[in-house]
């Protein structure tokens, strides 16, 4: 499967306002997502093979790969095609076992230890963040910022230049851009699509502003 990091599209109910996530995460695919995840830290294990399963249903036909957040038993139940794992999480060594070598697997970075603790091996990509301020996770850590972000890419491109590298927490239309420019792959984002009154029309700008700025960064390399 060839993996696209441009536009990480996070559903989440706790940022949905009720609505159904698999309709989200449809729009989302229309708008232009590369990728979906599932991020549900509340519902139990039933709701959350049921919401994945569904959501997997809408993305039918898209090419949008299905992740879930946390959760390889999840996944495994509802045939979704990869997780994205934290540092609290299971290890993705473990990960990649029961999952096997078709899955994606991705995997959270905060600091210079997070990633030099990646087993590289065993992930297809990884998230650094968070880069701004967000609602939508209770976070300890304060924001790393645009400096902090470009640091961080930096290091991960030292160790694996090859592996994609995003950028998640706090980001939307205003600054999609400037954190492309820092040396993101592409960017993941939840309440700017999840939230949104429109979130298809929403996940197309976004994705419109992240083409525009990889192709600035590209021309400017």
């Amino acid at each position: 499967m060839r993996l696209d990091l441009t536009l990480y599209v996070l559903v989440d109910p706790a940022r949905a306002g009720g609505r159904p996530l698999a309709e989200i995460a449809a729009a989302a695919a229309r708008g232009g997502a590369t990728l979906v995840q599932l991020r549900d830290k509340r519902s139990q294990t039933r709701a959350l093979v049921e919401a994945a399963s569904a959501i997997k249903r809408a993305l039918a036909g898209s090419g949008v790969p299905l992740l879930v957040n946390d959760r390889v038993d999840v996944a495994l139940a509802a045939g979704a095609d990869g997780v994205h794992l934290g540092r609290d999480d299971l290890d993705v060594v473990t990960a990649r076992r029961l999952m096997g070598p078709r899955a994606v697997i991705g995997a959270s970075a905060k600091s210079r230890a997070d990633i030099e603790a990646l087993a590289l091996g065993a992930i297809d990509y990884v998230c650094i963040g968070g880069v701004f301020a967000t609602a939508s996770k209770d976070n300890p850590d304060p924001p790393i910022g645009v400096a902090g972000f470009r640091a961080l890419v930096g290091l991960m491109r030292e160790r694996a230049p090859q592996l994609p590298v995003g950028a998640i927490a706090g980001i939307d239309e205003g600054n999609a851009a400037e954190i492309v420019r820092a040396g993101a792959d592409g960017v993941a984002v939840i309440s700017a699509v999840t939230a949104a009154a429109d979130p298809e029309a929403a996940t197309r700008r976004l994705r419109a502003i992240v083409d525009a700025a990889k192709t600035e960064a590209r021309s400017a390399a």
